[in-house]
């Protein structure tokens, strides 16, 4: 049973892109945030918040995606919530342009940004209470791939061996995808247990990623471009 000092924490999950969206919120003021919200379930988001009582206050993004469109800026033009995307991902709309260090507030709730460049240049983190919110920086038992985007394996293995492993090793580890039907993780289990990082050196690391060989994601020409507006064209914004 929810207590007026537990907060509102949802998981919700994309079958088509495989991308995990959440929803936190302040239990007692109603404020809630969404963190890579995917344009497909807009309208089931909208029924969640309306049926929990929230009011969102921000949609963040954890990078510019490269394989759905954001439900970000159409969350802004139905709730009035504010967009925020990294200053580096080139997401001018955005209303809130973030840099490492900042944070956001919501009711007595927090959330922490951790630049965590490599998969994309402009890829965050988010730290809230005992949980970290990775996008693709770190996936469970894999990472992001580096290769477009402005993607870099050095600056990935710095982003999650000198910032992200040095979050207590309880930490709660979610990423914004996953394949393999798993939900959360941990700083612990992934130092332990992470095939691309274990026990490997940068340049071991980087030449893994060199040498991934995946195809291009089937929606990146329209993704990116989209994403880099929130999600929304001046033709929804007449819309309304």
């Amino acid at each position: 049973m929810t207590t007026a000092h537990t907060p509102i924490f949802k998981q919700y999950f994309d079958e088509t892109s495989s991308t995990l969206t959440y929803l936190i919120a302040d239990n007692v003021t109603q404020d809630a945030i969404i963190i890579d919200p995917v344009m497909a379930h807009l309208d089931f988001y909208l029924s969640e918040l309306s049926a929990l009582g929230l009011t969102l206050k921000y949609s963040l993004e954890t990078h510019v995606h490269a394989d759905h469109i954001t439900a970000g800026g159409q969350l802004r033009i139905k709730t009035n919530a504010q967009t925020a995307v990294s200053a580096a991902c080139g997401a001018t709309t955005a209303d809130i342009q973030l840099s490492d260090n900042d944070t956001l507030h919501f009711g007595s709730e927090s959330i922490h940004v951790i630049a965590t460049p490599g998969h994309t240049q402009g890829s965050l983190s988010f730290v809230w209470r005992d949980a970290v919110f990775t996008g693709d920086t770190l996936l469970i038992n894999s990472c992001g791939r580096t290769d477009f985007q402005g993607g870099d394996a050095h600056a990935q293995y710095h982003s999650i061996t000198q910032k992200l492993f040095s979050l207590p090793d309880n930490t709660r580890v979610y990423p914004a995808h996953d394949y393999n039907g798993e939900r959360v993780s941990s700083i612990a289990q992934e130092k332990a247990h992470n095939p691309r990082l274990t026990n490997k050196t940068a340049a071991e690391f980087v030449t893994l990623m060199a040498n991934l060989n995946l195809p291009k994601p089937k929606l990146i020409d329209l993704a990116v471009p989209a994403n880099r507006v929130c999600g929304v064209t001046e033709d929804m914004v007449k819309q309304g």
